[in-house]
């Protein structure tokens, strides 16, 4: 019998959650909605990820090791997001994909940020306990 630890459970299927729902958007937004409709929900929508990222941030357990390993990687995907945002869309624009990259970039990044900074914001805290 496997035990699996409870602590991040929810703050995985938060983060799960976001991250499908950031990929859904970009792929959305680039092929499925005019830009009318686009303008009309995105600030709902986007709204949602900010909470989500925000809810990751506080339900993510992290001490220690996990804390460093989860700020390292945090912050590669918000450096590389946002780069890919601006390289990756340039060489995609011929073939038609180079608004769904920067669509779904964008998206990921509106869920990475706020749950890097708490955490990082959470492990200042934590390092400065005596």
């Amino acid at each position: 019998m496997v035990l699996k630890a409870r602590e991040n459970s929810v703050g995985a299927w938060v983060f799960a959650v976001g991250v499908v729902i950031a990929v859904t958007l970009g792929v959305i937004t680039a092929f499925v909605l005019p830009w009318a409709k686009l303008t009309q929900y995105s600030s709902p929508i986007y709204g949602i990820l900010v909470i989500l990222g925000v809810a990751v941030g506080l339900s993510i357990n992290v001490s220690g090791k996990d804390s460093q390993t989860f700020l390292l990687t945090g912050a590669v995907l918000v450096i590389v997001s946002r780069f890919g945002m601006e390289s990756v869309t340039g060489s995609l624009i011929g073939i038609g994909l180079g608004d769904a990259v920067t669509s779904t970039f964008s998206a990921l990044l509106t869920l990475f940020v706020p749950a890097t900074i708490i955490v990082a914001i959470k492990t200042v805290f934590s390092m400065t306990r005596i």
